[in-house]
């Protein structure tokens, strides 16, 4: 047990931001946010359809649920928000933040302005969990 957790760890640090040890580019360079921590979030959203991505930076969305966003992304990754799911489906678990498509949501309150450039990191939310 001690071995198969200490090996999940030290994969999860080899492979860093691959999947399945393939590097994968950054989304975009920049971001908006309401601050430059990017830790409060700007609009809830509600999802409009289904998305099962297939990269580990993406979050798996269920038609209807509420969706916290936090960043939207600047440049050519404009098409991609970064947020959490908040529903019952989760239960205790805590919520992961990941990216998902604009299109697939619907703004249903905006919480904060998103006036507040912040660059991106390669990387970002995949340490999160592993990709393998």
């Amino acid at each position: 047990m001690a071995f198969e957790l200490w090996f999940a760890l030290s994969l999860c640090l080899v492979l860093g931001t691959s999947e399945a040890g393939k590097q994968m580019p950054k989304l975009s360079d920049k971001k908006l946010c309401a601050d430059s921590e990017c830790s409060y979030p700007i609009l809830i959203a509600r999802a409009l359809q289904d998305y099962y991505p297939g990269d580990c930076r993406f979050i798996p969305i269920r038609q209807g649920q509420l969706v916290y966003v936090y960043a939207m992304l600047k440049d050519r990754g404009n098409l991609f928000w970064a947020g959490s799911v908040q529903d019952a489906y989760y239960g205790q678990q805590e919520a992961r933040i990941g990216h998902f498509p604009s299109s697939i949501v619907e703004e249903t309150h905006a919480l904060m302005p998103a006036t507040t450039e912040v660059k991106t990191t390669v990387g970002e939310h995949t340490h999160m969990h592993m990709c393998i």
